[in-house]
């Protein structure tokens, strides 16, 4: 401030007059933001009251009521369904497929003509001001039982349900009775002492039959031959091919050789068959197993050469009887199929 201002005698009123004018303003403003606020919370709280969209409708449709009944009803027939045909004859896939699949639908047309015509119809805003409160568990019951308001086949449905839901939980159940394979036919298998090959239309094998270079599928005769141990896979090696071990050289007569068809390192069926054509480039005769290449070698007792099987395959000794025939002349000497089935690598 300059020595002018300061010795202006008029100076000091006009600057107090100032200052009066701009706290009235001030005051003033303030009185109308207040104002302001309270008006617009006023007509939002008004707003609120008049755009609430909660309501709620009670159907009471005796007509859905009983379609609900009827779809669950038709549900536990097609789920108990499932389960009967499993038990008379689990090969019939396409059927089973049915049965479950029809079971999934009708439930499903059920819930959604529940949720639509029966239950009460309910819209509803929620207030999510507090977290949580003590009384919620029981504004939880009172809204399930509110859920049943307008229903008056109460015991119908109800059955029904019950009886659908325990179809549902059989038919999931059912195919728990096929975990695991048939243990008669890991240490047990249908090959003795004088059993003969057969083909799969049940005619003998004579040695005759097996030719060098041709791979033979033989079953044990007058056995069942959907067995796990009852396949064989047959060849015939020349002698710069055989070299079995000293225990195992009379389990091969005329040079044919029988062994397991199940593969020993998860159960696949081996059916390929590699025989030499250009010996001078070609490897040796081996057996190969389709899924993993597990490959093994006929002429040395089945011992792996490649893949992750974990032991040779297992051996069947042979016979010709004075026919001609070919039998089996023992069992085999381990347990058939894999090794994870308390198999051992020693074993072999």
């Amino acid at each position: 401030m300059s020595p002018e201002n300061n010795n202006d005698p008029g100076g000091r009123p006009r600057r107090l007059t100032a200052l009066v004018g701009r706290l009235l303003g001030l005051a003033a403003s303030r009185r109308a933001v207040a104002r302001g606020l309270s008006d617009g919370a006023n007509r939002r709280a008004a707003g609120s009251d008049e755009d609430d969209p909660s309501e709620r409708e009670v159907p009471a449709n005796r007509r859905a009521e009983t379609a609900v009944a009827g779809l669950l009803l038709l549900a536990s027939v097609f789920a108990f369904g499932f389960t009967a045909v499993y038990a008379l004859d689990g090969k019939q896939t396409q059927l089973l497929g049915l049965a479950i699949g029809g079971a999934l639908l009708l439930l499903c047309i059920a819930c959604v003509i529940a949720g639509k015509l029966v239950v009460p119809q309910e819209t509803h805003v929620e207030q999510r001001d507090v977290l949580y409160e003590q009384q919620q568990s029981e504004e939880l019951v009172d809204m399930i039982e509110q859920g049943g308001e307008g229903i008056s086949r109460r015991k119908l449905i109800g059955g029904a349900a019950g009886l659908a839901g325990a179809g549902m939980l059989t038919a999931v159940a059912t195919p728990l009775a096929s975990l695991g394979p048939a243990l008669q036919g890991i240490h047990t298998t249908p090959w003795r002492r004088g059993v003969r090959l057969v083909d799969d239309q049940g005619n003998p094998y004579s040695a005759e039959d097996i030719t060098i270079g041709s791979l033979f599928t033989a079953l044990p005769e007058h056995a069942d031959w959907e067995v796990l141990g009852a396949g064989l896979i047959v060849v015939k090696l020349p002698p710069e091919y055989l070299h079995l071990p000293a225990a195992r050289r009379g389990w091969a007569p005329d040079g044919i050789v029988a062994y397991s068809k199940i593969c020993p390192h998860a159960g696949c069926a081996i059916s390929l068959y590699r025989y030499p054509l250009y010996q001078p480039t070609s490897n040796g005769p081996a057996f190969t197993c389709p899924c993993h290449y597990s490959t093994f070698l006929p002429g040395e007792g089945g011992r792996v050469v490649f893949g992750p099987a974990g032991r040779a395959l297992p051996q069947l000794p042979l016979m010709v009887d004075a026919e001609g025939m070919l039998r089996a002349a023992g069992a085999f000497h381990e347990d058939i199929g894999p090794s994870w089935w308390a198999v051992k690598r020693s074993q072999s």
